[in-house]
């Protein structure tokens, strides 16, 4: 049979098919490829991962403490305490910063919201910053002083210790930080903010009665500072975070933005109208166990044998009498734990392996609103069951906590037989989705040094750039309303977060 003669357009199509079919191998190839690292990939992995710098950031408040003193506690000049209280100092002072601020206004079209943040930090006396660290450091393991309530101070002090975290990585090298919202100034005149590094917790546990005295005069130094006079403390922010600390001297400083752990609305901690949502701050606790990463999340997933889980003290008072209650109800019922124990090692390594092999841990109310607990629970993969109907939470405005946690109110929990239904209702597909976001949010409660873009640290300044505005309002309003005025503003009614329904979502 006789050949028929290619022409050029017979062999022009017959390439144009050969590029079409390598192009479909490699489609189907390429799609074979994705199909096999979807199935190979962790369900947990966190797509917006670290921007982790070469070393690994240090989350132990020990082991940073260890390494900050090492290398920067000669750094900076110890500040000697003298009064500033002149009104010409505090008239200068006033108007170069007036100056620096209408500068600002003319040249960034976005001022008074542009960032970073320019804080001032105060240069105290070493005895109320370094010293104090050294004191913890050299106590810290041989100490057995226990709290009234049976809780080791040591372990109290760390999981309140956002006054370091927060203060160590303001004043090191700018070279060093990670974190672009917030930069030190030098010069008061120039700041947004101040910020006074008072080790309070450690203060209130370790220092004598009459070393706090000092301590006290060391705040009214500060509040001598012409920053101060200028704003009343408005601008001025003040690390609380243990609900015992400065109590006798609060009064003193009630105008500053207080860091807190939670607002505590019941009257027994804060008086009424002493702290608000408008003015200060929720910071999270320090976790007591350890982070519980993607690699660990997903190899416990398969060991959360335990339905709900609980460990800590079972009687509290005022807002913790809840415990009492949920404590009958669910004491006996299959698939609960529910353990009496305190924040020791002992008590870290038992908290850390509960809640690793459960779904679901329970976050009552105790002597305030919140606890270090829920913050144990997100770093450690399990979906925290939060009964406490006036909890206020950290950086609420940046994290929606309906996406990690289940909100249950107090007298819906103790129906019988209502919380356990409640959480056998919640479907596998809910649980691991929640589990997935527990990995991605764990990043926001966990301190470290150097303070890590999207941690704590991080959102606390994305927190008060928020209230800049109002804060620079009612400093220049106070400076102009007479004092037989009536429309002075005062924050005394606030209303308080009642927990009214459940969310699932």
């Amino acid at each position: 049979m006789a050949l028929l003669k290619q022409t050029p357009l017979t062999i022009a199509r017959s390439n144009a098919k050969s590029r079409i079919l390598l192009f479909t191998l490699f489609l189907f190839a390429f799609s074979l490829l994705f199909a096999l690292f979807s199935l190979t990939r962790n369900p947990y992995s966190d797509p917006y991962p670290y921007p982790t710098p070469n070393a690994k950031p240090e989350t132990s408040f020990v082991a940073s403490i260890e390494r900050f003193l090492a290398q920067t506690s000669q750094r900076f000049r110890d500040d000697t305490v003298t009064s500033l209280t002149e009104d010409g100092v505090v008239r200068k002072f006033d108007d170069v910063a007036s100056k620096i601020e209408r500068q600002r206004v003319y040249e960034d079209s976005y001022y008074p919201l542009s960032l970073p943040i320019r804080v001032y930090v105060y240069e105290m006396p070493r005895k109320f910053t370094y010293d104090l660290l050294w004191l913890f450091r050299n106590t810290y393991k041989d100490t057995s002083n226990l709290t009234s309530n049976g809780s080791p101070v040591h372990r109290l002090i760390e999981q309140h210790s956002i006054d370091y975290w927060l203060w160590a990585d303001l004043i090191v090298p700018e070279s060093e930080r990670l974190l672009k919202n917030v930069v030190r100034v030098r010069r008061q005149e120039e700041a947004d903010l101040f910020y006074i590094p008072f080790f309070t917790t450690i203060s209130f546990f370790l220092l004598e009665k009459q070393e706090c005295k000092a301590l006290y005069r060391a705040l009214k130094w500060v509040t001598d500072q012409p920053a101060w006079k200028r704003s009343e403390g408005r601008d001025h922010i003040l690390p609380v975070h243990h609900p015992w600390s400065f109590k006798s001297v609060r009064r003193y400083v009630k105008n500053a933005i207080w860091l807190l752990p939670d607002m505590d609305s019941t009257g027994n901690w804060y008086k009424p109208g002493q702290v608000s949502l408008e003015k200060d701050l929720i910071l999270p606790y320090v976790p007591n166990v350890d982070f519980c990463d993607v690699k660990c999340v997903s190899e416990s997933e398969s060991k959360r044998s335990t339905l709900l889980f609980f460990r800590g003290r079972l009687k509290r008072n005022a807002g913790g009498k809840i415990r009492a209650k949920l404590v009958a109800e669910l004491s006996s019922a299959e698939g609960v734990v529910i353990e009496e124990g305190t924040a020791g090692e002992v008590g870290k390594a038992a908290a850390q392996n509960g809640m690793r092999r459960s779904i679901f841990c329970l976050n009552p109310a105790g002597d305030t609103p919140s606890s270090a607990r829920l913050f144990d629970a997100i770093v450690s993969g399990c979906i925290p069951v939060i009964v406490s109907d006036e909890l206020e939470l950290p950086f609420e405005g940046i994290l929606d906590y309906r996406k990690i946690a289940l909100f249950v109110s107090s007298s819906d929990a103790t129906q019988p037989g209502y919380l356990l239904k409640f959480l056998r209702g919640i479907s596998p597909a809910q649980i691991r989705e929640m589990r997935r976001n527990l990995v991605q949010y764990s990043r926001h409660f966990l301190y470290s040094s150097p303070a890590q873009p999207l941690g704590p640290e991080d959102l606390v300044w994305r927190m008060i750039a928020g209230k800049l505005v109002n804060i620079k309002l009612h400093t220049r309003r106070s400076q102009r309303v007479v004092k037989e005025s009536r429309s002075i503003c005062t924050c005394d009614c606030r209303r308080a977060n009642f927990t009214s329904t459940t969310s699932l979502s």
